[in-house]
């Protein structure tokens, strides 16, 4: 497969931040006398205001901003336990070295991804999307297409790389090549992603002197 740039999903993708997501979501849910099980099943991949919105039906705007910002506070501060996802060390410093392009393309505000991604001491993207930068968070892919933007490439040239069914919904939507890594089979679409994998270390990039680059398998 080819390509001329990478738009990589964060949470669950490169960085292992399951342990905190949880910790996090089941403590809100248990607040409001929510299932936890209900509200984990539903948050992966979203903004974390969508999943608000979703679970506090008939609240006003207000409220849900107020949640929002407690629980983000609690998300930035709280990173016990995230580290980088094997292989995503290997494969961002290989895409630096190779001058291939790549961003990160999250759900996840400003403060949140910021503090996940140190925490995981992964190389910094040129290009970093969070949620205060669309107006519609994954499935829809305005994420993605404005990731693809700032590289200056078009969707269809960039490879998604996702977990989450959200976002792999969305890196098809934007018209990009997706590869998933763990996600839901039953995640609409799959039939159309590119790769499924259980790990980056299997993924190979190489450029080419046409200024794109060719991916393959170890």
């Amino acid at each position: 497969m080819e390509c001329k740039g990478f738009l990589f999903d964060l949470d669950g993708t490169l960085v292992d931040s399951l342990p905190a997501v949880e910790r996090a979501w089941i403590n809100w849910a248990l607040s409001r006398s929510i299932s936890p099980q209900e509200v984990l099943a539903f948050i992966h991949g979203k903004q974390a205001i969508t999943s608000l919105r979703h679970f506090m039906p008939g609240e006003s705007e207000e409220a849900i901003q107020r949640e929002f910002l407690k629980l983000e506070k609690i998300e930035a501060t709280d990173t016990e336990g995230v580290t980088a996802l094997p292989g995503a060390h290997l494969l961002l410093s290989e895409l630096n070295r190779q001058n291939i392009p790549w961003a990160i393309v999250t759900s996840g505000s400003v403060p949140v991804a910021h503090a996940r991604h140190a925490a995981a001491n992964l190389p910094k993207p040129e290009v970093f999307i969070t949620a205060e930068l669309v107006k519609r968070g994954k499935p829809q892919p305005d994420a993605y297409l404005l990731g693809a933007e700032r590289l200056g490439l078009a969707p269809q040239d960039c490879v998604v790389v996702e977990d989450a069914a959200a976002g792999v919904m969305s890196g098809l939507a934007a018209g990009c090549k997706v590869i998933a890594v763990n996600a839901p089979l039953d995640t609409p679409g799959m039939d159309n992603v590119a790769l499924i994998l259980t790990t980056l270390e299997v993924l190979v990039v190489e450029a080419t002197e046409q200024g794109g680059c060719v991916i393959s398998l170890r």
